[in-house]
C-alpha cells in the first residue's frame, strides 16, 4: 500500500493501482456480504456487528465502486459552498470554462470576498439541465437519422 504522504484525499488525485485492486475486492465483499434486504452487517474484532442501513451501504459502495474504476472520488456535503476549482473538477472541465459558465448566468454563484463559491445544489441543476439537453439533442439526432434513412 501507499505510504501515509501519498495517503492524501483521493479527490484530488487518482487513486493507485493497489487502492483500485483492494476497492474492487472490497466492493465485492461488502456487497455479497449485504442481506436481502440492503442491510450491511460489518463486524468488529470482538464479533459485535455493526449495522449499515441500505442507503448508507449504497453510499459506501458507490464511494468503493468509484475507486474501483480508478476514478478520482469526493465526497460533498449537498449543502456545500464549493471552490471554483472543486466545482470545475466535478464537471471535469477547465477554471476557465467554468468561470464562462458563471459570467454567463448558466452557474449561480455568491462572491466571498474577491473569490466566487458555488452551491453544490446550484452545480447539480446545472448538470441535470446539461444533461437533458444533450439527450434531447441526441434523440434529435437519432430521429434525422431515421427520416434521412427513411427519404
Amino acid at each position: 500500500m501507499s505510504n501515509a504522504t501519498d495517503a492524501v484525499d483521493l479527490g484530488h488525485r487518482l487513486p493507485t493501482q493497489d487502492e483500485i485492486a483492494c476497492a474492487a475486492q472490497a466492493v465485492t465483499a461488502l456487497a455479497d456480504a449485504r442481506a436481502g434486504n440492503g442491510v450491511l452487517a460489518i463486524h468488529r474484532e470482538n464479533g459485535e456487528a455493526v449495522r449499515l442501513a441500505p442507503a448508507i451501504a449504497d453510499l459506501v459502495l458507490d464511494l468503493l465502486g468509484g475507486v474501483a474504476s480508478g476514478r478520482t472520488v469526493t465526497l460533498v456535503p449537498t449543502g456545500a459552498m464549493l471552490t471554483t476549482r472543486q466545482a470545475a473538477d466535478i464537471l471535469s472541465v477547465s477554471r476557465p470554462h467554468l468561470s464562462k459558465l458563471l459570467k454567463s448566468g448558466e452557474i449561480p454563484f455568491v462572491s466571498v470576498g474577491s473569490h466566487r463559491r458555488v452551491m453544490h445544489a446550484d452545480l447539480m441543476a446545472y448538470i441535470d439541465r446539461r444533461d437533458a439537453a444533450r439527450h434531447a439533442a441526441l434523440d434529435d439526432l437519432a430521429r434525422l437519422g431515421q427520416e434521412f434513412d427513411a427519404s
